[in-house]
């Protein structure tokens, strides 16, 4: 039987519109990289009941998407912050507390940010405000050294790979039982 991979999506609730009451989106490369490595995606819609969702599925797949309210980690928003719908994050929250520890996640970009929030840790708001930050948005190439005892470092079997990024934001002080396992050239992590 194949693995069924939970994606959480990006939502936009729009109470307001009497016709669609808002939209929900997933980018086609993440369900399709689930597909293509054995699993079956199914999308998750953020009012969906976590509690059976987390009974279902064998993984999940957090992916990228707008800003984090720092609300969640005790401060104002960054003026250049682009929040994401806080429709989203409870849901992802819900399934967070729902899912048995076990249980295998993978968190990209806005994914990587929100499992270190919802551990109780907090971010960079503004990725260009840290001197030194090279450039962290559309799609440049960079590289990442890798802490060589880590997953990561297996399943790539080397201590250094690369990357495009996409993001202004990024892990400032870990979560609770977290920890670093990729950096940036610039010293910004890339994966926890």
């Amino acid at each position: 039987m194949k693995p069924l991979i939970g994606i959480t999506v990006e939502s936009n609730h729009d109470p307001d519109d009497p016709r669609t009451r808002g939209k929900m989106e997933l980018n086609w490369n993440y369900a399709q990289a689930v597909a293509d490595a054995g699993g079956v995606p199914l999308v998750i819609p953020p009012m969906a009941d976590m509690a059976e969702v987390a009974k279902l599925i064998d993984g999940w797949l957090i992916p990228g998407g707008l800003d984090i309210d720092a609300c969640n980690f005790g401060e104002e928003n960054h003026p250049e912050v682009k929040l994401q719908d806080p429709v989203r994050y409870q849901g992802e929250k819900a399934l967070f507390q729902n899912v048995s520890a076990d249980l295998p996640v993978f968190g990209i970009c806005y994914g990587c940010q929100f499992l270190n929030v919802v551990r109780g840790g907090n971010l960079i708001q503004h990725l260009p405000d840290i001197e030194g930050a090279v450039q962290h948005t559309d799609g440049v190439m960079q590289s990442y050294d890798l802490d060589d005892a880590s997953k990561l470092a297996g399943m790539v079997q080397s201590d250094q790979m690369k990357g495009k990024s996409y993001h202004h934001q990024a892990v400032k002080d870990l979560g609770e039982g977290l920890k670093v396992v990729a950096k940036n050239e610039d010293g910004t992590v890339e994966a926890i």
